[in-house]
């Protein structure tokens, strides 16, 4: 049996890129037969990130400094686009304009504006497959949390916690990137690029918040430059989203943290939910470990067991061994492909529907900020 190859293109050669170059290499680790990515083509302004794909990737054909270029190139099916996110909308509009199939990176639009465009841009061309980027909910471990969740054995919910905390930005010597620009990165600051992690879960459950109140934080106006000087860092450093979200009982609290200064934490992902019946968390600082209640008398005891690999695709990894975060790239990119197909995935990628909640429950949480009360989503 022939194998199925879908050729893609690549906007945006950085870390995510390589990423998915790595991904796309480990595709007969899958179990299944699911399409494979070909890179064939890369697109990056900068020649010496255009060369590290060509000289590491042999799939890779060509090579392109604009955008327009690699999308007109004969062949491609579909892109993976990883640029800042000022770059969205025009890249993505015109990907999908194109007829391209698209994974888009987070948050699929620099702010609410230029995510209706993409959104606009996909209803006028419903033949176009397009998700967003979300890879840590695929970690085993969450996934049974999920299961858990859709199962009902929670009850009545009490309240959701989810985060992402990064430390890197405690070193201030640390030279600014476009992540710290408001030009490039949006007025979302932290939430711009950590808030849709922590989103696909509750949004993916049906817990969309009605009321948000937040709290920004800013510590840092200045960074080293890299050439000897200081730049402006107008973003948000961190923010935590109080959330009012809609049940049966009235409403349930939901605390969205995201935060680039967090001491001790590297690239720490976490989902907790407390419920009347049944409670579980998870956390990439312990990644192989699914923790969950289990009735003591009157109380809920907490108990916990390592998973160890048992993903939602399975792979030819024994199911001794641990689970990391590549393969949670891989098992991101496996979701996609298959929902590309038409398969029903138990848990997919981000839709863009979820974006567009997203983007409104960000904008939402920005006019809070100014007005210090809490906001309509």
């Amino acid at each position: 049996m022939t194998e199925k190859t879908v050729q893609f293109g690549l906007v945006g050669c950085g870390l995510m890129g390589r990423e998915f170059a790595g991904a796309a290499a480990r595709w007969g680790q899958l179990a299944g037969d699911i399409a494979r990515p070909v890179l064939a083509a890369v697109c990056s302004p900068r020649a010496e990130s255009r060369a590290w794909f060509r000289k590491r990737v042999p799939t890779v054909t060509a090579d392109f400094a604009d955008y327009r270029e690699l999308l007109a190139h004969p062949g491609l099916e579909a892109v993976y686009i990883a640029v800042p996110h000022h770059l969205h909308e025009t890249a993505y509009v015109a990907a999908i304009e194109a007829g391209k199939d698209l994974l888009g990176e987070k948050p699929f639009g620099v702010d609410l504006a230029a995510n209706q465009a993409i959104l606009g841009a996909l209803r006028r061309n419903p033949g176009v497959f397009a998700r967003c980027a979300s890879e840590f909910p695929f970690f085993p471990a969450m996934q049974q949390a999920w299961r858990w969740m859709r199962e009902g054995r929670l009850g009545t919910v009490l309240g959701v916690r989810a985060g992402f905390r990064h430390a890197g930005d405690l070193d201030l010597e640390k030279p600014v990137s476009w992540k710290r620009q408001v030009a490039t990165n949006g007025r979302y600051g932290c939430l711009g690029d950590l808030g849709i992690h922590t989103h696909h879960v509750p949004l993916r459950m049906g817990w969309t918040p009605s009321e948000v109140y937040a709290s920004f934080q800013k510590f840092v106006d200045r960074r080293p430059d890299g050439r000897g000087g200081t730049a402006v860092c107008d973003t948000w450093d961190n923010a935590l989203l109080l959330c009012d979200v809609p049940c049966r009982a009235g409403t349930f609290p939901m605390t969205l943290e995201t935060s680039r200064m967090s001491p001790g934490d590297t690239n720490t992902w976490y989902f907790e939910a407390n419920g009347l019946e049944g409670s579980v968390r998870f956390s990439t600082a312990r990644p192989g470990i699914f923790s969950y209640t289990l009735p003591w008398g009157r109380e809920q005891a907490w108990a916990d067991v390592q998973l160890g690999h048992k993903p939602l695709f399975p792979t030819v990894t024994g199911g001794i061994f641990e689970f990391g975060f590549t393969d949670a790239i891989l098992q991101m990119w496996a979701a996609f492909m298959a929902e590309r197909e038409g398969r029903d995935v138990a848990f997919g990628c981000v839709t863009p529907a979820e974006t567009a909640l997203s983007h409104r429950l960000c904008t939402a949480a920005l006019k809070s900020a100014e007005t210090r009360r809490a906001e309509k989503v």
